[in-house]
């Protein structure tokens, strides 16, 4: 089933393609995720040898979603002992086939360094 987030106007919404048109699933605040459309079905499988560092998109009941530059990766959810929090940047790492999630180190900051 294809699947997209739609992230606008404070909203975030889970819509599924059927029969060539998009049907909303579920809306909600957006929170601090960013505004743009994520296409959730064109996520890649995420590579328990890498480490993955990115923005939490979306979880659901099967996966957690993640932007990784400007891809989306998905990771399997029972790989999780608790979901990360969804606009939270994490860095995922596995050991032993269970996903490690921990806030990234790295803050983003503006304006010149002297």
């Amino acid at each position: 089933m294809k699947q997209r987030l739609l992230v606008m106007n404070g909203q975030k919404i889970v819509q599924h393609e059927q029969e060539g048109r998009w049907q909303n699933d579920k809306v909600e605040k957006a929170g601090p995720v960013k505004p743009g459309i994520y296409n959730l079905y064109l996520a890649s499988q995420a590579d328990k040898t890498k480490i993955h560092d990115g923005v939490i998109l979306h979880v659901d009941r099967d996966s957690v979603f993640q932007q990784v530059g400007k891809n989306v990766v998905k990771h399997d959810r029972v790989d999780f002992v608790k979901a990360p929090a969804i606009g939270s940047h994490f860095s995922i790492t596995y050991d032993q086939g269970k996903a490690i999630a921990s806030a990234a180190s790295h803050a983003l900051s503006r304006g010149v360094s002297r």
